[in-house]
């Protein structure tokens, strides 16, 4: 059977807030009132920076969210795309693709553009219209992180 992907904004389906903020803490372990706060400037129309999601069987199958830094020491690039995480179950199936493809219109039509986002992953991004910009440190990280732009 074909499952069906729904992509929505909290915006669209606020009552999701507090569910998503237990998912996001579970996949990341950052707290939850982390994500709370952001979602509710987002609700409250504090900031244009959104959070998206898709549903499968109106459970949350994979979400990401925009906010100013995504914990590294490039305050001057952002807004960032943060959180991107898809359960295993339905990866490669497009869903983070068409969520990032969805950020970046949504941020494109707020007048918000470029965006950016670190990740580990190299080839993923690259795929959606995302490029290579530059390493950054991440906050309390040792290592070196990669840091993408989307024009």
């Amino acid at each position: 059977m074909m499952e069906e992907y729904r992509y929505i904004t909290l915006m669209e389906k606020p009552e999701l807030k507090e569910e998503a903020a237990y998912w996001f803490q579970s996949k990341w372990g950052i707290p939850k009132e982390a994500y709370l706060e952001c979602m509710n400037a987002y609700l409250d129309n504090e900031t244009d920076y959104g959070w998206y999601f898709c549903l499968c069987d109106e459970k949350i199958v994979a979400g990401m969210g925009v906010i100013e830094n995504d914990f590294h020491d490039r305050k001057d690039l952002a807004p960032n795309v943060c959180a991107v995480y898809t359960e295993e179950d339905h990866r490669c199936k497009g869903i983070a693709g068409n969520l990032l493809n969805m950020v970046v219109e949504d941020m494109r039509d707020k007048g918000i553009s470029p965006i950016y986002l670190i990740t580990d992953h190299i080839g993923f991004y690259e795929r959606y219209g995302w490029e290579f910009l530059c390493m950054v440190q991440g906050d309390d990280e040792p290592e070196m992180t990669r840091m993408y732009i989307h024009h």
